[in-house]
């Protein structure tokens, strides 16, 4: 089912998305981390951030997603929002989400406007990551880190926020079942973390909402 915000003018949807994230979100949005750890990877969770920057675009708004570099150590190859690690300098998640997509992707920060935060997702490698949305208005220009980031593109948003194109499959771990969302788009395969906020953004959007 099709949300009807996204059939207003651009102005009206990013402030029907403002709005949802100020919001407490729905109970089905919370906790939506599949508790598996890497083995190595036990402990406490390391704070992380990820900026969801939405693009406005005439022919829609646009979710900008990276392929992370098939040399990094963690998810290699994987696409993913731009971020990382929240270090001491970063005053709160939200600096560190525009601090880390600026140093991923050459994104200006002064291009995003920040909307609100989806409730906090636990990474498979020991991350608590706070997801930062973000309105993206064009013109800018990408420098992508060539160490981190392999490409950046653009998805369309009624196609992340489309269920049937959302997928629940599994994968057997040894004798564990690991239950994961995918979003496949084109020849990209959005899965795990990256498809878990997408799918967690789409509840704070969905659940509760009325036709504005």
């Amino acid at each position: 089912m099709s949300l009807p915000f996204l059939s207003l003018p651009q102005a009206a949807q990013r402030a029907y998305i403002a709005a949802r994230l100020a919001a407490p979100p729905p109970p089905s949005a919370v906790g939506m981390s599949d508790g598996h750890r890497i083995p190595g990877r036990e402990g406490p969770l390391r704070p992380a951030a990820v900026l969801l920057p939405l693009v406005s675009r005439p022919e829609g708004i646009q979710m900008l997603l990276t392929e992370r570099s098939a040399a990094l150590a963690d998810h290699p190859g994987q696409i993913s929002f731009p971020g990382g690690r929240i270090e001491a300098a970063d005053a709160d998640a939200a600096v560190a989400a525009l601090r880390e997509t600026h140093e991923e992707t050459g994104l200006p920060r002064e291009r995003v406007v920040l909307l609100g935060q989806l409730p906090h997702y636990a990474t498979v490698t020991g991350y608590d990551v706070t997801p930062v949305v973000g309105w993206v208005e064009p013109p800018f220009a990408l420098m992508p880190d060539p160490v981190e980031v392999a490409d950046v593109f653009e998805v369309p948003l009624a196609f992340l926020l489309d269920p049937v194109n959302q997928k629940r499959h599994f994968r057997m771990i040894g004798e564990v079942r690991r239950d994961y969302w995918a979003i496949p788009y084109a020849e990209r395969y959005i899965w795990g973390a990256t498809a878990a906020m997408l799918m967690m953004f789409d509840r704070v959007l969905r659940e509760g909402a009325v036709a504005p």
